[in-house]
């Protein structure tokens, strides 16, 4: 029987989708190799908009049960949109498809790495996002990779967010590559561990909810970009590791809860940070996720975009390999474009 098991071939006329997956600081990426159609369009943004309206029940087959769950994160590598660029990346989730993904772009950055020439020097490599172009790095003798990202600025402080009559909060607005609200956690009492993720995640889904209908979000060059992604909770004391600065757990698209720091999170939080004079240029702290792992940051020089005073954070972290797939839709299953149960 388990020879017979091993010799079983998916029936040729069965959509196959071969896949790569990883993690980076815990958080899952399925980085999809073939099978995927290539999407049509001139810019990054236009792809992930053809995503959008062509490819739904592809995108809930890989990411949605009984291939993924209710938190899995994917990659789709495209043509780049620009001469200088290696490849571009469309980073899709549970509710669709985000802007631009830093623990995705390390998880790439990575697999460039093992992939590159063994020279000491550092390694640049160039990736077109629907957020603009990411330059990514690295060295052929350290685990550790990174990409300086899009600029990055503050939009708003202090927002209020009425949750119920007896409670409010407060949070500040910045864009690191898509459009979070920072929430000091000391406000709810709420501890930033693995026993409280659903508390987390309903959290993060309430203030989300109700910051989508008070505030409106522009982005100064891609009307596309324009809309909150996520609720980053973040803590300067309930952090597990001596060198850490803070800790950060990011509610994003329908209640997931990322299990690193998030890169577009640590982003945003750099420029609020260098705007409140707490980072300065040069500058590495250290961000954990809910699990302990991090990510490093620093900014340059703070420069104007648009009317923002923005900085270019660089982010640092490490990827790795868990397993590598070929997923097979058979037409006959009832479920073949997957569900969700949280």
């Amino acid at each position: 029987m388990k020879s017979d098991l091993i010799q079983w071939q998916i029936p040729s006329h069965w959509q196959q989708v071969q896949a790569l997956d990883m993690h980076t600081a815990g958080e899952p990426l399925r980085i999809i190799l073939t099978g995927w159609p290539e999407p049509q369009g001139k810019s990054l943004v236009e792809k992930r908009l053809y995503c959008q309206s062509n490819f739904e029940e592809l995108r809930r087959a890989l990411m949605f049960e009984p291939r993924g769950h209710a938190d899995m994160y994917g990659a789709l590598m495209t043509e780049p949109e620009r001469d200088n660029s290696a490849f571009g990346v469309l980073f899709m989730h549970n509710e669709g498809y985000s802007t631009m993904c830093g623990h995705a772009v390390i998880a790439l950055t990575e697999l460039a790495r093992t992939l590159g020439p063994r020279v000491a020097e550092k390694q640049v490599i160039n990736m077109d996002t629907p957020a603009g172009q990411i330059s990514a790095f690295y060295y052929s003798d350290s685990k550790v990779v990174g990409f300086e990202n899009v600029p990055s600025f503050v939009c708003d402080l202090n927002v209020s967010v009425t949750l119920t009559p007896q409670l409010t909060v407060h949070c500040d607005i910045a864009f690191g590559g898509a459009y979070y609200a920072y929430v000091n956690a000391e406000q709810l009492d709420l501890e930033l561990i693995e026993q409280n993720h659903e508390e987390i995640i309903s959290l993060g889904r309430k203030i989300k909810r109700a910051l989508i209908g008070q505030i409106e979000l522009e982005h100064p060059e891609e009307p596309s970009l324009g809309f909150l992604y996520g609720v980053v909770f973040y803590s300067n004391s309930q952090v597990c590791g001596a060198s850490s600065h803070s800790r950060h757990v990011c509610i994003f698209a329908d209640g997931s809860l990322d299990r690193s720091p998030t890169g577009t999170g640590v982003s945003g939080r750099a420029a609020l940070l260098a705007a409140q004079g707490k980072l300065d240029p040069g500058e590495v702290i250290h961000i954990e996720g809910l699990l302990g792992c991090g990510f490093g940051t620093s900014i340059g020089e703070t420069f104007q975009y648009h009317g923002h005073q923005a900085v270019r954070p660089k982010v640092m972290g490490e990827a790795y390999v868990t397993g590598k797939h070929i997923f097979c839709l058979d037409p006959s299953d009832p479920l073949k474009h997957g569900f969700i149960l949280r």
